[in-house]
């Protein structure tokens, strides 16, 4: 799944968890935000569903194994993200995941709708909520790592330069007569 540097041998800050593999490409989003960012994660299939049990062990185990924050995404009935935060003290992050029925919608309600007591931070739907969730996360971290906060500033700044000022580039911009 993600593209990781081997060499990099600091210890997961982000859980990547995800419902199935046909998850991946809307979660390698959230991965490629955290390479960009520094901020080391690990990426695993955990189903609510079919994998209950391991579900069970990841997000129990998660804090001791110093994960910072937890990404979830899910499709359809998208269960993951709140059943993990049911089972953590970590925050979660959750990403619906576009479905054929609904459009992610249903995945959207059913991360979005948790009861009092069990929050989990919902994202937007499918690839920019993935994005935003690598950032979100990253943030998290930041707050206890500088070269983290370091790359997220730098991050940020780059953005901010890449806006132009005009809306039509100078060059191609009509003459007003």
């Amino acid at each position: 799944m993600p593209r990781q540097d081997k060499s990099d041998t600091r210890s997961p800050l982000v859980g990547l968890i995800m419902g199935s593999t046909s998850d991946w490409p809307t979660m390698s989003r959230a991965a490629e935000m955290l390479e960009k960012l520094g901020v080391p994660f690990e990426a695993k299939v955990v189903s609510a569903h079919r994998t209950p049990e391991r579900m069970f062990e990841y997000a129990r185990t998660a804090a001791d194994r110093g994960l910072k924050v937890i990404i979830a995404g899910a499709g359809g009935a998208a269960h993951l993200p709140g059943m993990v935060a049911a089972l953590t003290w970590l925050p979660v992050l959750g990403v619906p995941v576009e479905s054929r029925a609904m459009k992610g919608i249903d995945s959207l309600y059913s991360i979005v709708q948790m009861p009092k007591g069990v929050p989990v931070g919902t994202l937007a739907i499918g690839e920019s909520g993935a994005s935003n969730a690598g950032i979100l996360a990253a943030s998290i971290v930041a707050l206890t790592d500088e070269s983290v906060r370091k790359a997220l500033i730098a991050f940020r700044q780059s953005q901010t330069a890449e806006v132009p000022h005009d809306p039509v580039p100078v060059d191609t911009a009509p003459v007003a007569r």
